[in-house]
């Protein structure tokens, strides 16, 4: 039996459109979800918390208890990087401890811990943190395809996080470029390597995940990610129903109904025609793309780059910013291409096309990944990159975390004016302007208070 994670709450509108899906187009079906038999619904983390409160206005905290609330017996899930959490850079081992304890405590069930450059020092806290909480420990690693990045080197790192107490192991295929006998061999060597399930996550964006997932399954593969199909295939992941019916009656079958699954089918329809109608959800994103296979751009970097472009009024750069990847990854020592360092060799990668001469203008975040402030990089970096884009600046050997000092005091303090429940200080430690533009929006809906001429904490209002 092959069991199924419904992403349709986050991954299937983070990678189709912008992240724009709301709570209220959420809970009208959650009971209906919540009956399926799913192995976990993935709902949280991601880019899902950033735009709740940059884009929604939206608490996302209430979020997530809402959810837990309307969907009590399927186990909830979340996308977590490591140390950077779900912004984009590190943060010290207390906030670390405090997030991890407090989504957990808000309904989180089963978190799937990654980071970005595939370097367990940096998910050591988040997996010891959840489970220190009881949260089911699902460590990630980001795969890609590079000199470096060989099957061997997926098991060692495999038995590493095995080592570190992870309950599952997932393949995190975030650009949807595992092919399909690749999986197999994969699969099989992973599940001859370690004792705990292999959970597979990749994305339709070459045309190839359905087929990827069936190999996968064969090699012995135990959950796989599957999004409902009106946020299904394209940049998201394979549809759920084909998949259902492709499985029923073979050693394999899921066990879900096809008949339920279609009520909700019918209601994200809905949901997607006004993602559609509002201009998040594009023709770019429901199209395959085999060029995902060149240049490894997942799809939620693919609407960045898009949103990017589009704001710089250079939409007709966008075929060369895709060849233009690459050529930065491999500079950069192959990171993988997940966020947050999709989004700096993307951004990077703009840049170069944008002033016509490659880093002429170079990010601080591009910067900081040639320091060594994001973790160990696969591979060396360019020389020559290196000494262009940081001269002699020293780089970081250890882990990045150790040079932090606890920041937990820090962040309730400049925050203390907004703070309704202790999980604003983590919203505000993760986005302080985001969560205090949200947080004054929420006064003045709430009290009804102008909060810049007005003070909550204070009780001075204007009249």
């Amino acid at each position: 039996m092959v069991k199924i994670t419904e992403t349709i709450l986050r991954d299937a509108h983070q990678s189709q459109a912008a992240t724009r899906m709301r709570l209220d187009e959420m809970l009208p079906v959650a009971d209906k979800l919540d009956k399926i038999g799913y192995y976990s619904i993935e709902c949280w983390g991601g880019a899902t918390f950033d735009a709740c409160l940059r884009f929604l206005n939206e608490d996302p905290w209430t979020r997530l208890r809402k959810l837990k609330e309307a969907m009590p017996k399927t186990p909830l899930q979340m996308l977590l990087r490591g140390q950077n959490l779900l912004g984009y850079k590190h943060y010290a081992d207390d906030v670390v401890d405090e997030f991890v304890k407090k989504s957990i405590q808000n309904g989180i069930t089963v978190m799937r811990i990654f980071d970005a450059l595939n370097d367990p020092r940096n998910m050591e806290r988040a997996m010891k943190a959840c489970q220190k909480n009881g949260g089911i420990c699902e460590a990630a690693f980001s795969y890609t395809t590079s000199p470096v990045h060989t099957n061997e080197y997926f098991v060692e790192l495999a038995k590493k996080l095995e080592k570190m107490g992870a309950d599952v192991i997932c393949i995190k295929d975030m650009a949807g470029i595992l092919l399909p006998y690749n999986a197999y061999e994969l699969v099989k060597a992973l599940k001859a390597s370690v004792k705990v399930p292999i959970h597979l996550h990749t994305h339709q964006t070459a045309g190839t995940g359905n087929l990827t997932y069936l190999k996968a399954i064969e090699a012995g593969v135990d959950i796989i990610d599957c999004a409902l199909s009106p946020l299904g295939n394209g940049t998201s992941q394979p549809a759920t129903e084909p998949m259902v019916a492709t499985l029923a009656g073979t050693p394999y079958d899921t066990g879900l109904d096809l008949l339920k699954l279609n009520e909700l089918t019918e209601h994200f329809k809905k949901v997607a025609a006004r993602l559609k109608a509002d201009g998040f959800l594009t023709d770019k994103s429901l199209q395959t793309d085999v060029n995902a296979l060149i240049y490894q751009v997942p799809g939620g970097m693919l609407s960045n780059l898009v949103n990017q472009l589009k704001q710089l009024n250079a939409s007709d750069l966008y075929d060369e910013v895709l060849k233009e990847v690459p050529r930065v990854r491999a500079d950069l020592g192959y990171p993988p291409l997940v966020t947050p360092t999709s989004q700096i060799v993307g951004t990077q990668a703009v840049f170069n096309v944008f002033y016509k001469e490659r880093y002429k203008v170079v990010s601080s975040e591009t910067k900081g990944v040639l320091r060594g402030e994001y973790g160990k990089l696969p591979a060396e970096p360019n020389p020559e990159v290196v000494k262009k884009a940081i001269g002699d600046d020293e780089r970081i050997t250890c882990r990045p975390a150790d040079l932090l000092e606890p920041e937990m005091d820090k962040y309730r303090a400049e925050c203390a004016e907004y703070v309704e429940q202790e999980e604003d200080v983590l919203s505000y430690a993760l986005f302080p302007q985001v969560a205090t533009n949200y947080f004054k929006y929420r006064a003045a809906n709430k009290y009804h208070v102008d909060t810049e001429v007005g003070s909550v904490e204070k009780k001075i209002m204007p009249v």
